[in-house]
Parts: C-alpha cells; sequence; structure tokens
C-alpha cells in the first residue's frame, strides 16, 4: 500500500501581485492576473547569464 506524503500547512500570503510586464512575445495585449482566473496557465522562468 502506498505510502502518503505528510501534510504541510503552508501560509496564506495573499493574492497574487499583478504582473507589471507590458511587453509579450506571445500576445497582443497586456497580460493580467484576473485575465487568466479559471485558465490553466503555464510559467517558465529562465534568464540570460
Amino acid at each position: 500500500m502506498p505510502t502518503q506524503p505528510p501534510q504541510v500547512d503552508l501560509p496564506d500570503l495573499g493574492a497574487a501581485p499583478e504582473i507589471e510586464n507590458t511587453v509579450w512575445i506571445n500576445a497582443d495585449e497586456p497580460v493580467t492576473i484576473a485575465s487568466q482566473r479559471g485558465k490553466v496557465i503555464l510559467l517558465e522562468f529562465w534568464t540570460f547569464g
């Protein structure tokens, strides 16, 4: 029988901050947190090294 991972109580940090970027490669208009509500999104973070 598989074991369950331990439950971890995480703090509620409130609402996510608004996205402040105004230039998007694959969108015609600025993306906001509110416009993404109810959608599945994938975030990929990267930087130049």
